[in-house]
This record gives C-alpha cells, sequence and structure tokens, in this order.
C-alpha cells in the first residue's frame, strides 16, 4: 500500500496510507487512512498542485457537498467503505 507523507499548514507531518484514488471533473481525490489494516478514520485529499510542480500537493475536502460526492464514488468502488 502506498504511503504518503501530509504536512499541513499547521502542525506536525503525518503519514497516510492511501487506500484508493479517483479523478473527477479532472481532478484527481485520494482516500487515505494512518492505519494500514483494520477500521479506522479516513480522509479524503484533493490534489491541487500546478502541473509544474513535480510533488503533488494536497489539501483535506471540507466542503460538505464536494465531501459527500467523492465520498460516493469510494463508497462504490471499494465495498467494505461507509462514510457517516
Amino acid at each position: 500500500m502506498e504511503k504518503i507523507v501530509f504536512e499541513p499548514e499547521e502542525g506536525s507531518p503525518v503519514e497516510f496510507y492511501v487506500l484508493e484514488e479517483t479523478k473527477l471533473g479532472g481532478i484527481t481525490y485520494i482516500l487515505v487512512t494512518e492505519e494500514e489494516q483494520g477500521d479506522g478514520d479516513a480522509w479524503i485529499l484533493k490534489d491541487i498542485s500546478s502541473p509544474e510542480e513535480e510533488e503533488a500537493v494536497y489539501e483535506m475536502v471540507e466542503d460538505d457537498v464536494e465531501l459527500d460526492a467523492v465520498g460516493a464514488v469510494f463508497e462504490s468502488m471499494m465495498e467494505d467503505v461507509e462514510f457517516t
């Protein structure tokens, strides 16, 4: 499972495991968790990097409409995932 380091503007870097990736409307989204196996919290990150950047830049999806839409896609892709 791919592992990434998320560096929020405030706070310490966090290592996440990438569970799934999808693209909607030309934007890449990844579903991540801190736990490699088992149940745990999951977050949806949005790729906001520009084409000239060497490394991807992600931000957490916080807009409820966007979160619901992308969450529904991830739920349909992964049988054992349910967002509550």
